[in-house]
This record gives structure tokens, sequence and C-alpha cells, in this order.
């Protein structure tokens, strides 16, 4: 089989346009057997039953003849750990995948096997995984490793340049990707990618951008020869609706800031709405669409939101904040005190915060007072 897919990173921004604090943000998912009426019910996550769980629960043996498909010259065993991995790539289980790959490259290096094609794509298929993950460093590291055992190979440029371009590293991933132009000039998401970062490398590194960027290798004619006469990969392609997925994301966020600072609170919704129908796991889609329905007094929506966000990040400020604001609207006091004094733990100085607490506790001690006054009298 062949290398596992790429996924290009952006280095994505948190929310733009709203007050406070800055903060971060997978899995496959599989269709629940139909009981009954209705449409079939996704599961997402870890708990996702995979393809050949799903038939051993029905009584049918799963198709394990893809760990017997070629490898190219690794030991058998070796070869079924590289075949196994990639089926838990394209089945979104990239840690398990992780594992299989570097059990792999382990076995060559205890027998002594010096293959440097076949280690090449091994640590580039690992690569990969980190880079779905969002392990940029560890994705970096394995590049650099399968370009030492076979330079100037596409896919870990790449793929490192993806992982360069998500940790900021805009130098690096310049160069990477016109060294990937060199070797295709018909790698669209590259083209991209470098017209994108020459915006940002201006803005960084002033008119004289070029003069601070590392030296672009000279690809040689032979390498150049030997990528033309492989068929296009389909790793290749998936890499690049990849690429435009990732880019139309970024825009319908960049869309749905400008409309939040706007006052357009409506529009800002929808593009969110859209951009998490692209990444149901973003965080700060969570949270900049919690502010949204907190602006439209959506309080229950806003509080879920806010739930969502700290399923995936559970130290994210923004979404302590926002989800007490929504407690707030709710009159459920003592849950916005509560997530204010969360907040402020983590960081003492959130000024909004220590305003919100003493506004809340404010309000909690009226609402204890009425509830008192309120009591019939025997």
């Amino acid at each position: 089989m062949g290398n596992a897919q790429d996924k290009p990173t952006e280095g994505a921004k948190t929310d733009q346009g709203t007050p406070g604090f800055r903060r971060r943000s997978r899995a496959g998912s599989t269709e629940k057997p139909r009981v009954g009426k209705g449409p079939p019910v996704k599961e997402t996550g870890a708990n996702a039953a995979t393809p050949g769980e799903r038939s051993q629960s029905e009584g049918i043996p799963p198709d394990t003849r893809y760990l017997d498909a070629p490898a190219g010259a690794l030991p058998p065993h070796l070869g079924r750990l590289k075949n196994e991995g990639n089926h838990l790539f394209k089945n979104g289980q990239f840690s398990d995948a992780v594992e299989k790959y570097s059990a792999a490259i382990d076995g060559c290096c205890d027998a002594g096997i010096v293959c440097p094609e076949d280690l090449c794509i091994l640590y580039s298929n690992r690569a990969a995984c980190y880079l779905k993950d969002g392990s940029s460093t560890e994705c970096i590291h394995d590049c650099t490793r399968a370009l030492e055992l076979q330079p100037f190979s596409l896919k870990p440029l790449l793929r490192r340049a993806m992982a360069y371009e998500s940790m900021e590293r805009y130098r690096h991933a310049y160069v990477d990707y016109k060294t990937v132009l060199q070797i295709d000039i018909g790698v669209q998401s590259a083209h991209d990618s470098v017209h994108r970062i020459t915006k940002q490398l201006i803005e960084q590194d002033g008119p004289d951008w070029r003069e601070k960027l590392p030296e672009i290798p000279l690809v040689p004619m032979a390498s150049q020869q030997h990528h033309r006469r492989k068929d296009p990969s389909a790793e290749l392609v998936q890499a690049r609706q990849d690429k435009k997925a990732e880019v139309l994301f970024a825009s319908l966020k960049t869309e749905g800031n400008d409309h939040v600072r706007k006052g357009q609170f409506r529009d800002g919704l929808e593009k969110y709405n859209q951009c998490l129908q692209i990444k149901p796991d973003d965080c700060s889609c969570f949270t900049n669409r919690a502010i949204c329905y907190l602006r439209l007094a959506c309080f229950e929506e806003a509080k879920k939101d806010c739930d969502s966000a700290l399923k995936l990040d559970p130290t994210n400020k923004k979404a302590f904040y926002r989800r007490a604001l929504a407690y707030k609207g709710l009159q459920d006091y003592l849950s916005a005190s509560s997530d204010l004094q969360e907040l402020l733990q983590m960081d003492p100085n959130v000024q909004e915060a220590e305003q919100e607490l003493e506004t809340v506790t404010g309000l909690l001690r009226q609402s204890l007072m009425d509830g008192a006054t309120n009591i019939p009298r025997v």
C-alpha cells in the first residue's frame, strides 16, 4: 500500500474581536446500525467502532487481506506492521498507527535492515500521523529523517512544510514549499501556501524578507525525473482536497470574526456553523459561536457551546468566562460564580472576570434574600 495521507495544517488564530484572552483547539465517525425509523446515528470519537469491530460484533470475520499487501522490500512481518499502520491511519486511529509504524522502524533497526526507500516511507507515514494529531515537532523530526534517507522525497517535504507552517515558522515552510515545486510544479497546495506565506513574511520581515530566508536547495534533475516517472499519488490528491477545506475553513472563520467585530452576530453565527461542519472539533469556533449566542440572548445555546469547548480544552479561559455569562443570563448565579472563580484561579489578572464576579455575587445575594423573604410564614 502507499504512503499514509497528508494533512495540511495552518496555524489558525483564536477568536478576533472578542474580549479577553487567547487559546487553541478528531476522530473518524461510524454509523450505528439502524434501530427503528429515522436516519442512522453517527458515533464519533474514541468509542466509535471500526469496520472490523462492527463486522466481528455482527458475526462476520474482519477482512485482513490488506495485511499481506505488497510492502516494498520489507520482510513479511515488518510489511504487515506497515500495512496495519496504513489501515489504522485510514480509519483515523492515528496514535495506534504511530505504534505500528514505530514497531516496523524499530524492527528494521534491530534486524540491521538497510532499505532507504522503505524506511523513508515508514518515517514519512509516521510523520503524517503526527501531523494529523497536531504533533508538529515530531512530524518535522520524522520528515527530516526520511529526507536524510531519500533526499528530495516529495511527501516528507510537503508534510514538513505543513508542520513548519502550523508552528508559524514561515521561512522554513517557504523553503520546503518552493523545493516541492521544483520537484512537481503541479502541486497546487504548495502554490497556494507560497502565496499565503509570502504575505506573512512581508508583514513579518518587511521588504527585505527574501534576504532572511534560509537557502533554497537546488533539486537535481535526476530527482525531478524520478518523480515524473511515478503515477500521481492518491495521498497527494487527498492532501490537495484537505488543503482546500483548510483554506475554506480559514476564510469562513475570518468572515465570522469580521461579522462579530461589526456587531453582526447572526451573520457571524452562520459562518461559525459552516466552520464547524468542516472541523467539528475546533475549540475556537465553539467559543466564537458562544459569543454570538450571548449577544443574541440565546443563553442555553451559548452554555452548550462552552460545554463543548471545555470538553476539547478543559482549561479554556474564554469558555469559562462565556459560560459564566450564559449562566448569568439563565439566572443561575451560583454556577456563574463558580465558573468565574475557576477562571480567576487559572489567571488572577482577568479584570473582566473580577468585575463580573462582583456583579454575579451581588445578584446571587439578592436572589437569596428574595427567596428568604418569599418563604410563607406558618
